[in-house]
């Protein structure tokens, strides 16, 4: 996959897990309006997903943002459907992704682009463990394979085509380097996925692993230096230095009218969650609790990271409902599979391992655990499919929690 038209390219600008943050998109949009003029424009996975405006509009905005501004996408565990959507398919590359039974490459393997006086190769790779978090239906039929195989295959049958390589990560910084490490051929490894403080750049040998700032703060960057490349990292401007481009009118317009719809008042904010950062662990200890007493639930195992820490007024918007619990889930029954049962604490270190710190009610668990009540993504993915809904969302009731009233819910 090849071709930017006529933009004469000097530097790589990368961003990483946007999750739909909008709320503040005219400095983000208007920026890389700006840079694409002399930028490969990229994304390391992750844009959809996160916020009220996904949840509200489907996706329809990042899709059009990903389509005006980037040049090569590498999909993430969130938002992985849209990747095959035909007009991002043409600009996803991912070396490492492939369909179970016939193993042919899901995606475009690489993008080739002149930046600077190089000719390099743009691929992309997601690893293991954010591939296993993607809902099992999303990725039926499809596999991924160990991503430095991959990469070594490809660098075999494309070496005397580039001058250099450069890869978009959505695998986490420290999978990165050791990346990096097996891939002494890679000049740059733009990471993302993992949502730590780690941003870099650090350099692997010959190699640099940076990664951008998430949530549409900032991005990441590299430039062809010498012999070498340079990188860094920078963050967007909190304001729009002008005049969104007009080419963009649409795209903030949509913006605008789901926020208008964002501002919804859903009721007053408890006392105790009120002019403060959530806790997510907190509020799910509470929300546990209720879930155990009022649904008649034995056990209640829920993640941490359903939720996202948010700041919280005096009114609970349903905006900060759904940055809060953003991902849609649907609290269901499910068994526990038959081989667990036994081993229970066993059973929760590896769930915790693939899905994140976990609040159990009651907690610890009783002996013999054969049902519990979760979320529709934890039952399908890890515990072999529900047996039942519970009629009731996860943001529903985490409303009754944050409100003094319960609102309307």
């Amino acid at each position: 996959m090849t071709g930017t038209g006529t933009r004469a390219l000097r530097q790589i600008v990368a961003t990483t897990d946007v999750h739909s943050t909008l709320d503040n998109a005219a400095p983000f949009l208007t920026h890389l309006h700006a840079l694409r003029r002399t930028s490969l424009v990229v994304d390391c996975g992750d844009f959809f997903e996160g916020s009220g405006y996904y949840a509200l509009a489907g996706g329809a905005i990042e899709r059009e943002i990903l389509l005006k501004l980037y040049d090569v996408l590498a999909p993430g565990n969130h938002g992985w459907p849209h990747h095959f959507e035909p007009e991002l398919h043409r600009i996803t590359v991912c070396a490492n992704a492939v369909h179970t039974e016939t193993g042919d490459a899901l995606f475009h393997r690489l993008h080739i682009a002149d930046i600077g006086d190089r000719r390099v190769a743009v691929t992309a790779v997601i690893g293991q463990q954010a591939f296993h978090s993607i809902p099992a239906a999303q990725r039926a039929g499809h596999r991924v394979t160990d991503p430095v195989q991959s990469l070594r295959e490809l660098m075999l049958a494309f070496h005397h085509e580039v001058d250099g390589w450069v890869l978009l990560s959505h695998s986490g910084f420290e999978e990165d380097r050791q990346i990096a490490s097996a891939c002494p051929f890679l000049d740059v490894v733009f990471a993302g996925h993992c949502h730590s403080d780690q941003y870099g750049p650090f350099r692997v040998g010959d190699t640099l692993v940076v990664k951008g700032r998430e949530l549409a703060d900032g991005y990441a960057l590299a430039t062809p230096v010498g012999a070498g490349w340079g990188a860094g990292t920078t963050r967007f401007p909190d304001r729009t230095p002008g005049a969104v481009p007009l080419d963009l009118a649409e795209v903030t317009g949509l913006i605008d009218e789901v926020r208008e719809r964002l501002r919804a008042v859903l009721g007053p904010v408890r006392t105790a969650f009120r002019h403060q950062t959530l806790d997510r662990r907190d509020v799910l200890h509470d929300l546990t609790a209720r879930l155990h007493t009022a649904l008649g639930a034995d056990t209640v195992v829920l993640n941490e990271t359903a939720l996202r820490n948010v700041p919280l007024g005096d009114t609970l918007t349903l905006g900060d409902l759904l940055s809060i619990e953003p991902f849609a889930n649907q609290l269901v029954h499910a068994h526990v599979p038959e081989p667990n049962r036994r081993d229970l604490p066993g059973l929760l270190n590896r769930l915790a391992a693939q899905a994140g710190p976990l609040v159990t009610a009651p907690d610890p668990l009783p002996d013999a655990v054969t049902t519990v009540l979760t979320t529709d993504y934890l039952a399908d993915t890890y515990l072999g499919g529900r047996t039942q809904e519970a009629g009731l969302r996860m943001d529903q009731a985490l409303q009754h929690v944050l409100t003094t009233d319960g609102g309307n819910a």
